[in-house]
């Protein structure tokens, strides 16, 4: 069963390829660019079609962590008046910005999903708190102690609004563990309160525990929708925070994963929920798509930057130049893909 999870893992990451993908070949496709062969997977091809309509190549790769769609004069000089660079500036940035556009947009539905299968919406309110027993059985601190209360309507952690169960939690989880500032309704009245909640401590990480039981809120389509909102936004700033940590120092090398250790985790969520893998799925997606918006050389990001410089100054920088910026990025790129992959191996067989 372990080798099926993991051939549902390979599946789903080439769907998130597949996706990504999609986006650059409709947005060239609707702009009339000339597409040589729209590929998922990399390396020797398994499987291969070409329309005999279009000419397009459409492939399979051996090495499905990755894929492409290859346009005339992306990487090479072209005389096709069809050719990419050809395009006007915002035509290109549109092609550019819309595989990471897709990943977005995936994961997006796909938490809209998670929100309408789910039995209840949770609300930023406390209902209760657990008895005193469940505190000395898991030796913590309640922050009950600190005046929160039952009733409370939890507005902010650390001035950050929170507005259904999702978010708080998140602040929570990621802020907690220290003294915070919680703005609460209380009786009508918004009130701060210096509050630690209790934490746990993972690979020497401390993260908060939200020690309380959350109301719900009505499930109607305005809710649905509002939480879906919320929840989607939140997953976009735990994935920006997480590399801003990452960059301060809160997590190490050992919390980076590449394609291995990705399709490790896809393989253990489906291995015990569906909604677990549909969430998990959700954030990679969101993850894939923001990452690849990052100004990194060699990214869709990092060929935003050169083609806004375009758009704004009204000439291009020089291709040579910008050429040797991708190359080099690449090759920095590839080193740490080498690395994480070879850290991914290392934990899957330790």
């Amino acid at each position: 069963m372990n080798i099926l999870y993991w051939l549902v893992a390979i599946l789903l990451f080439c769907v998130l390829i597949l996706i990504h993908e999609l986006g650059h070949y409709i947005a060239a496709r609707i702009f009339h660019v000339k597409i040589y062969e729209f590929s998922i997977g990399m390396g020797p091809k398994m499987l291969t079609y070409t329309s005999k309509k279009t000419g397009i190549k459409y492939s399979i790769g051996v090495f499905l962590f990755g894929g492409y769609v290859s346009m005339a004069g992306e990487d090479e000089e072209s005389d096709d008046p069809d050719a990419l660079p050809k395009k006007p500036a915002w035509q290109r940035f549109i092609i550019t910005a819309a595989g990471a556009t897709m990943n977005l947009l995936l994961g997006f539905l796909l938490i809209l999903a998670i929100v309408i299968a789910s039995a209840n919406l949770p609300s930023n309110t406390i209902a209760q708190y657990p008895d005193d027993a469940w505190f000395e059985k898991n030796e913590l601190t309640s922050s009950a102690e600190y005046g929160l209360q039952a009733g409370d309507t939890i507005l902010a952690i650390n001035g950050t609004r929170v507005h259904t169960g999702f978010d708080m939690n998140y602040e929570i989880t990621h802020d907690g563990a220290e003294d915070c500032a919680v703005t609460v309704l209380r009786d009508g009245k918004e009130l701060t309160l210096t509050v630690r909640f209790p934490s746990s401590v993972t690979d020497g990480v401390a993260f908060g525990i939200t020690d309380f039981y959350t109301g719900v809120d009505e499930k109607n389509i305005g809710n649905v929708l509002r939480h879906t909102f919320y929840r989607s936004t939140t997953t976009v700033k735990m994935i920006w925070e997480s590399v801003v940590d990452l960059f301060r120092g809160r997590y190490g090398m050992e919390a980076v994963s590449g394609p291995v250790g990705v399709a490790g985790a896809i393989s253990q969520a489906a291995a015990r929920d569906l909604w677990q893998t549909v969430m998990l799925m959700a954030v990679i997606s969101i993850n894939l798509g923001l990452f690849n918006l990052f100004p990194i050389p060699a990214l869709d990001g990092g060929r935003l930057v050169f083609i806004l410089f375009e758009m704004i100054f009204r000439r291009p920088v020089p291709a040579k130049y910008e050429g040797l910026v991708h190359f080099i990025g690449f090759v920095l790129l590839m080193g740490l893909m080498v690395l994480v992959l070879f850290k991914d191996i290392i934990t899957l067989f330790s």
